[in-house]
């Protein structure tokens, strides 16, 4: 049953930790970072989104939401663990100001509190797309943003990659943990088992089949195991179709296999096509995908954050949290929804990848005027400014030798082309993209108006000029942080 926690109707015990403390011991609590979470940030967090999370009917009473809050806050900032953040609520006496707690005879946070708390946040999350936490963050910022009188009518922007704590596999070992695991699953809910799975289950088997046989063995192995998973997945069937191992392994032979008329599964080559950085890279984390930015190889997600920048500071008033294949550019196009129409003008300050012809239209149309930097990241040739799009940007119309390309697909997510030429048309050219010259069809993956803008050597958007204009504000963009 959900029961608000109001800071001002907190009923003080005589045996409050605060009280006990002396006068020089209240002077340094007085000159912490505590005084000011309790009094300008704890008050501020509003517990009436979070009532949906319990039942209405009469029960026991929710811990207070606004102490989970205020605890996932201070976690964050402070860099410490669920555990360690308990044992700091139960001896610090800074975290216990920080959040209202002085006067418990218990601190309300237990070793499960915050976990079951964030499980109910993200169940609500799934079920109706609304992340009540991000919601109170924004709430947040947007107070502390008023307190520091930071102007949010400038801001910027900047993405960052996020490792997903998962290990590389191979395609063996990527494999065989999906059999493995739903073999398991199956055997411990129903206790029967084709008897060629049964060594799935057996503790040593992963070691045996994985790492304990030659490299020569490899391509023998990774055909018994998909025979295996084909068996396997013929065993389960419909009454596994709500397990989340059975859809991976369904998962992992769409992405990872190619069934033949037969039945049986052969590894999937690139010849086939369909391999992309959107496959499953470690059952652990099904969401993670792989990317690689700035010559750096990453499994996992895309941080986006937006700061408020003024002259007394700056502060974090949005973010969004993606799987990696999510471009700058969507990021953009999406920011500038979410930020509408504005009133006045806002001005957003990003790196060139945010650029894009669709995203500049959007914003001029919000009032927002959207300043980019030099674009970053790979250099490009000279060469590419030369490419002909079509009017709508989504096509290659010629190469800058006037040929037209064999096929073209255009990728809205990323912003990315890959066109294909036949080679008799490709080789004078080729060494300016850096591509092999002896394939008999040729992918070029290009951003159009990003390459085009990098060939000719611009500054995107005035950026120059709009820096001088606004030197004493934000007179080096480094991004947030």
């Amino acid at each position: 049953m959900f029961v608000p926690n109001s800071p001002n109707e907190q009923q003080l015990s005589m045996f409050d930790s605060e009280r006990y403390l002396s006068d020089r011991e209240k002077r340094y609590l007085d000159q912490s970072w505590a005084k000011y979470f309790a009094e300008y940030i704890f008050p501020k967090i509003d517990e009436a989104p979070y009532a949906v999370l319990y039942s209405n009917k009469d029960s026991r009473p929710n811990t207070p939401v606004n102490v989970m809050v205020g605890a996932l806050l201070l976690k964050e900032l402070t860099g410490l663990s669920d555990s360690d953040l308990m044992m700091a609520m139960m001896f610090d006496i800074r975290y216990q100001y920080a959040l209202h707690t002085t006067s418990y005879l218990e601190q309300p946070i237990s070793d499960r509190t915050l976990g079951r708390f964030r499980e109910r946040c993200n169940a609500y999350e799934t079920a109706t797309g609304i992340d009540l936490i991000k919601d109170t963050v924004q709430s947040l910022s947007e107070e502390m943003a008023q307190i520091m009188k930071i102007d949010c009518s400038l801001k910027r922007m900047d993405s960052l990659m996020v490792a997903s704590n998962i290990k590389r596999m191979s395609r063996l070992e990527l494999l065989y943990t999906c059999v493995a695991n739903l073999a398991k699953e199956v055997r411990k809910n129903s206790g029967e088992l084709p008897e060629s799975l049964v060594h799935y289950t057996e503790k040593d088997d992963r070691n045996r089949v994985i790492y304990h046989s030659r490299s020569e063995e490899a391509s023998s192995r990774i055909e018994t195991v998909l025979a295996d998973a084909r068996t396997l997945r013929d065993f389960c069937g419909a009454d596994y179709d709500e397990s989340s191992n059975y859809q991976l392994l369904l998962r992992v032979l769409k992405e990872q296999a190619i069934e033949n008329e037969d039945g049986s599964f052969r590894l999937r080559t690139k010849e086939d096509g369909g391999m992309d950085s959107s496959m499953l890279q470690n059952p652990a984390d099904p969401d993670a995908t792989y990317r690689e930015k700035a010559g750096k190889k990453n499994r996992g997600y895309a941080a986006n954050v937006t700061e408020s920048v003024g002259k007394a500071g700056s502060i974090i008033t949005d973010y969004q949290y993606e799987q990696n294949t999510y471009s700058d550019s969507q990021f953009m196009q999406d920011a500038v929804n979410s930020l509408g129409k504005q009133e006045r003008p806002v001005t957003v300050v990003t790196d060139g990848a945010y650029a894009g012809k669709e995203n500049q239209e959007q914003a001029s149309k919000n009032n927002i005027e959207h300043i980019g930097t030099n674009l970053t990241g790979r250099a490009t040739d000279d060469i590419m400014a030369d490419f002909e799009f079509s009017e709508d940007g989504t096509k290659v119309i010629k190469c800058p030798n006037g040929n037209m390309p064999k096929s073209c697909s255009y990728n809205k997510q990323t912003g990315q082309y890959n066109v294909s030429f036949h080679r008799s048309q490709y080789e004078p050219f080729s060494q300016g993209c850096g591509s092999n010259p002896f394939d008999l069809t040729q992918e070029i993956p290009c951003r159009p108006y990003a390459s085009m803008r990098k060939a000719s050597n611009k500054n995107a958007f005035r950026f120059k000029n709009w820096r001088i204009e606004h030197q004493q504000v934000l007179p080096v963009y480094a991004g947030p942080g």
